[in-house]
């Protein structure tokens, strides 16, 4: 069965600039501290070692503002592809109202801060990665 992870993040008081929503720049640190989360709770707290990572990709889809008023936001998240050095995470951001205001989506690389080259995730990571895979579903037969 696949797992979603979900996190609360909240808005700060200067998050929002000169028309009331939220910096469009803060939603990476939204992510990057949504991340940390997950880390934190399901794959280090599952018995992983921590290791160095760095963002390869991210990209963000604003869909609608997030204010003071709407905040704090809650984050998503699942692991539709794992690699053996990288995998994709997929971050959907709501509002308290439930209202989905960013998908985000990055890439993740495991890495050697000596050598500052990619280096293979650990198994174990990789395990506990793919347990947050959507569920594909397939067209209905016909």
């Amino acid at each position: 069965m696949t797992k979603l992870y979900t996190c609360e993040v909240h808005v700060r008081w200067g998050d929002s600039d000169r028309l009331g929503h939220v910096n469009n720049v803060l939603y990476a640190e939204y992510a990057q501290e949504a991340r940390v989360q997950f880390f934190r709770d399901c794959i280090i707290g599952a018995g992983a070692l921590p290791t160095p990572m760095v963002v390869r990709k991210m990209t963000f889809d604003y869909l609608r503002p997030v204010t003071d008023e709407t905040g704090p936001i809650t984050v998503e998240i699942v692991i539709p592809h794992v690699g053996t050095s990288s995998f994709v995470v997929h971050q959907l951001m709501r509002d308290r109202n439930g209202e989905v205001c960013v998908r985000a989506e990055g890439v993740m690389v495991g890495f050697d801060p000596e050598t500052e080259k990619s280096v293979p995730l650990p198994e174990r990571t990789r395990e506990l990665l793919k347990e947050y895979a959507p569920v594909e579903v397939s067209a209905p037969a016909r």
